[in-house]
């Protein structure tokens, strides 16, 4: 029984990593306009959001203002946060079945970065889209921050609840 759920889950735990995987490639899939729309939309709901938050009042002139000013920003920043999310689910399952140091973040870093880089090439043909090396850069050090963060997770994981575990 114990073989027939490690046969059956091993292969499941990478799940999350194909459904990031899907998320990023249907995001990158969206042409240049639609794209925009989503990234504005996000930028003013973060404007609003510190508008009422801190009662500032704030004028739709100075509200689309501030928009202009984090815009570039949220689109980058959602670059770095689904690769920081895609690396989480890439290295953790491999973590959990015994990759770890050098050939996690080699592994990882790999998968990561090389899907990175299609992902920027298939954005070259999408229209209003380009792909970009900066880009690139940005995701690759996502995901090298979600590698480092399953790494330290799971050496504090290991040495405060499963190594007393094992001595019990």
């Amino acid at each position: 029984m114990k073989f027939l759920l490690h046969f059956l889950l091993k292969p499941l735990s990478f799940t999350p990593a194909l459904l990031m995987m899907y998320l990023i490639f249907s995001l990158s899939a969206q042409d240049g306009t639609t794209s925009s729309k989503l990234s504005y939309n996000v930028s003013y709901t973060a404007i609003s959001f510190v508008d009422k938050a801190l009662d500032l009042e704030l004028t739709d002139t100075q509200i689309s203002r501030s928009i202009q000013k984090i815009h570039y920003s949220v689109r980058k920043l959602a670059h770095f946060a689904e690769y920081f999310l895609l690396a989480v689910c890439v290295s953790f399952p491999l973590y959990v079945y015994g990759v770890r140091g050098f050939w996690l973040i080699l592994t990882s870093g790999i998968l990561c970065v090389g899907f990175a880089s299609l992902d920027e090439l298939h954005q070259y043909f999408v229209r209003g889209r380009g792909c970009s090396a900066h880009d690139v850069i940005i995701d690759s050090c996502g995901s090298f921050l979600g590698i480092f963060f399953v790494r330290i997770s799971g050496y504090i994981g290991r040495k405060t609840i499963f190594e007393p575990l094992c001595r019990n």
